[in-house]
């Protein structure tokens, strides 16, 4: 069964996680989550960074599938340039 508890949220928007589910969630002060909404449901979901050696794969595995699709690194420059234009 999950862990059930109320709290209250603050006039700055902020939530306390109630202690016992932060020990069984083992949520540290720092963690990060994705919050979503959805009409009255909001869902906080906890998110790590990737590891180093995680990081390094995916990094790995973009450059394999640009190279095998025929990006050059000038073509991601200029998407980059295209993307910050918009703002």
């Amino acid at each position: 069964m999950a862990n059930v508890s109320t709290t209250k949220m603050s006039s700055k928007g902020q939530v306390v996680i109630p202690e016992n589910i932060r020990r069984n969630l083992n949520l540290k002060a720092g963690s990060q989550f994705i919050v979503v909404g959805d009409k009255d449901v909001v869902i906080l979901k906890s998110i790590t960074p990737p590891s180093i050696d995680e990081f390094d794969e995916l990094i790995a595995k973009a450059r394999k599938d640009g190279k095998k699709a025929g990006l050059k690194k000038a073509d991601i420059t200029e998407a980059i340039k295209n993307v910050r234009s918009k703002k």
